[in-house]
């Protein structure tokens, strides 16, 4: 698995000696700084190093402590200590584990505290390097090259704020930080007060610094990376400037809004990823991210869906210049993946490793398959029991709601996945709002992963109510050609109905006998049984005011009902033959249920035939349509069955001309027990209707010719053909 490190500049890139003197004085500084906020560097190269929990100094016991100028002062700092790589976490998490009861508590074990005096101790370890790696950034190159003006980096910083009593108004906060962005940028030493002074404005105004600070870095320079990795030292401080970062993240590409000082420059949200990233190497541990870490995920993954044809030429610059500082890869995309990689290693490492093993990683940045790879995230959160998922959810309703079209794909691929395990009690009626939306999209994946859901939720009793309401739109997709979306909406249904007490009404239970019986010779077997089984359950569900008009649709659906009966696919047999039960039934025809239990198929089309004379002629009609079938077992009854039809066709010359000719189409078929069937239809036709039609006196040349190409038959047929002459 890709390791998370630092991302440093080229080792390659030479530096002054005054340059190094000058980011030296800054080092030992910042050093002297974070030792009073407790912070200590881990050393270790297997875990976290523990810290003790103690409050943040304030700048009247910064500035009492002897300690600290002693430690500005004597030019003693470790200034050649090189940086320290981990193996699993190479920028080892800083955090203030402050005893404000609002900051959220780290799971650590306590040690002792070290002490601040130059006289040396033997007792506990040596004072770590806490700021080797912030420094590191300080040390590694030549001048910045950003996003603002030359002449606003190199300018001397105005000393009017800092000779003072510091930010006294929240106007006056925008110029304070970017007065101390400037003294860092051009090397100037800062004073341990100025640094517990912007803490302390940054707590006391956390959206004005955020926005500051990305306007006057958002390629996140080393003297931006050095101020918001002493903010992230402060748990205190990141739960303050956590909220002001993510609408920004959220606002691609560009985030409005002004500062106290009026400034209402736009704001990079790739700056904002850029700075999560360097707040993400400090942490330790998830808990000051755990309230926002939904929103950070979401976010990211929807900036790696971001195509290039979306991504403005003003962020591939500001990319390019983040690359000029840092070892950045060359894709902005790939930067959030690592950005999301380190969030969920600090909440939940094995879904990490298990996406690193399904290459999940890699189809998240392909545009065509990005929805997939969050559906796969959504399924390993739920597989490693992580709490995330369910916020996650709540997060993607809301967005889904707000109709960001951008995003509703890959935001809907994880709902589905985590449906089965949402509460429906408060979902309920925002998220059938969304999916009704949705359900005639004009993107096929989307249809699909709608249908999936109320799949779900109609297993649901808590839904029921709800998902009648979209029956309407749903008997309309049941037109669609798609197999799968058929399916899926046949199911909806079934689960509906099965084993609830749920009345089906007059209009809806005839428009659905009407619109399932074509599904019955459906391509797909799954819609077929489906189909068969929901039609089944009409009848059984229907109003009793629904009865007597239901009775015609029925009637109409018995031949084809039939024929399923000789389905090769033993499910669809099945299916077939309850439905026909439950169809005679309702037509209170005993003869009919009877040759069902006994299973006598030709007695029951025999006694069809009989009692619905009237019907003859239609039922033709459906018999012929059956001749087409792929199946010969089907072929098979609808050539018998035609050959039944002609007894009762007496003085119909119409429909017997539609018979012989459909028949004469079948003389060359491929299968001898098909040629054998229908020669054995016409010739019970010609039989009872010699007379009748005239048409019919064709019928023995035809005969003929297929006896003296099938040899098996020209017994059968002697006599008919003698009786045309024919040697």
């Amino acid at each position: 698995m890709e390791q998370l490190h630092p991302l440093q500049e080229d080792p390659g890139r030479d530096q002054t000696r005054e340059q190094d003197r000058a980011h030296g004085c800054f080092r030992r500084a910042a050093q002297a700084f974070l030792k009073f906020l407790g912070v200590r560097r881990n050393r270790t190269t297997t875990k976290p190093t523990e810290v003790m929990a103690q409050p943040d100094p304030s700048p009247t016991e910064l500035k009492a402590d002897p300690d600290v100028t002693t430690a500005l002062t004597d030019g003693t700092g470790c200034c050649d200590t090189p940086t320290i790589v981990h193996a699993t976490k190479s920028d080892p998490a800083l955090s203030d584990a402050t005893t404000d009861p609002d900051s959220p508590s780290m799971d650590r074990t306590a040690t002792p505290d070290i002490p601040l005096s130059d006289e040396p101790t033997n007792s506990g370890p040596a004072p770590p390097d806490l700021t080797a790696e912030a420094d590191a950034a300080m040390t590694e190159g030549t001048a910045d090259t950003d996003l603002v003006p030359r002449e606003s980096v190199n300018s001397a910083p105005t000393p009017d704020i800092f000779e003072g009593n510091g930010v006294s108004s929240p106007e006056q906060v925008p110029a304070f930080i970017r007065n101390v962005h400037q003294r860092l940028t051009a090397n100037v030493t800062p004073e341990e007060k100025l640094l517990a002074e912007f803490l302390r404005v940054t707590e006391a105004h956390p959206a004005d610094v955020v926005l500051t600070l990305l306007r006057c870095a958002p390629s996140c320079d080393r003297a931006a990376a050095t101020l918001w990795k002493i903010i992230a030292s402060s748990g205190r401080t990141v739960a303050k400037v956590l909220p002001e970062l993510l609408p920004v993240m959220e606002d691609w590409p560009l985030h409005s809004t002004s500062t106290s000082d009026g400034d209402k420059t736009h704001v990079f949200a790739l700056a904002a990823t850029r700075v999560i990233w360097e707040i993400l190497q400090m942490l330790q541990g998830p808990e000051p991210l755990r309230k926002y870490s939904p929103r950070l995920l979401v976010d990211l993954l929807f900036q790696i869906s971001i195509s290039p044809e979306q991504m403005p030429e003003e962020v591939d610059t500001l990319w390019r210049e983040c690359q000029k500082q840092y070892d950045l890869p060359t894709d902005s995309k790939r930067f959030a993946v690592l950005t999301l990689k380190a969030l969920l290693h600090l909440e939940c490492e094995g879904v990490v490793l298990s996406m690193e093993r399904k290459r999940g990683w890699d189809t998240l940045l392909s545009a065509d398959t990005h929805h997939y790879a969050v559906g796969l995230l959504a399924r390993e959160m739920l597989r490693a029991s992580s709490p995330l998922y369910y916020r996650i959810a709540r997060c993607l309703l809301r967005l889904l709601t707000r109709e960001k079209t951008s995003w509703e794909l890959p935001a809907m691929a994880f709902l589905v996945e985590v449906l089965d395990y949402l509460d429906m009690t408060e979902w309920s009626d925002s998220i059938l709002e969304v999916l009704s939306r949705h359900l005639w999209s004009e993107r096929p994946e989307m249809r699909r992963l709608v249908l999936r859901s109320l799949v779900v939720l109609s297993k649901d009793p808590v839904m029921a109510d709800g998902m009648w309401s979209l029956t309407q739109s749903l008997m309309d997709v049941l037109w669609d050609t798609d197999g799968d979306l058929v399916w899926a909406t046949l199911t909806v249904f079934i689960n509906e109905v099965q084993d609830r007490d749920i009345r089906i009404s007059t209009p809806t239970a005839l428009q659905l006998a009407e619109m399932l019986q074509p599904l019955f010779g459906h391509d797909n077997i799954h819609v077929q049984v489906l189909s068969i089984y929901l039609f089944r359950k009409v009848m059984e569900l229907g109003v009793e005011e629904s009865k007597q008009p239901l009775k015609t649709r029925v009637t109409y659906s018995l031949l084809p009902l039939f024929f399923h009966w000789h389905n090769e696919n033993q499910d669809v047999a099945e299916a077939s033959r309850g439905a026909l039960l439950r169809a005679a039934g309702l037509l209170k025809r005993k003869d009919l249920v009877k040759l069902l239990k006994t299973e006598q198929p030709w007695r029951f089309s025999e006694c069809l035939l009989e009692k619905e004379r009237g019907r003859v002629a239609e039922y033709l009609r459906q018999a012929l349509s059956y001749l087409e079938s792929p199946q010969e077992p089907l072929r098979e009854a609808a050539l018998k069955f035609i050959g039944m039809t002609g007894r009762y066709l007496k003085g119909q010359p119409e429909e017997l001309q539609d018979i012989i000719e459909t028949l004469q189409g079948l003389r060359n078929d491929t299968s001898p027990a098909i040629s054998s069937l229908a020669l054995q239809s016409c010739k019970e036709i010609e039989a009872a209707q010699r007379a009748a039609s005239p048409q019919l006196q064709q019928l023995p040349d035809w005969l003929c010719g297929a006896c003296r190409s099938c040899p098996a038959l020209r017994g059968s047929f002697w006599l008919c053909c003698q009786s045309s002459g024919e040697a």
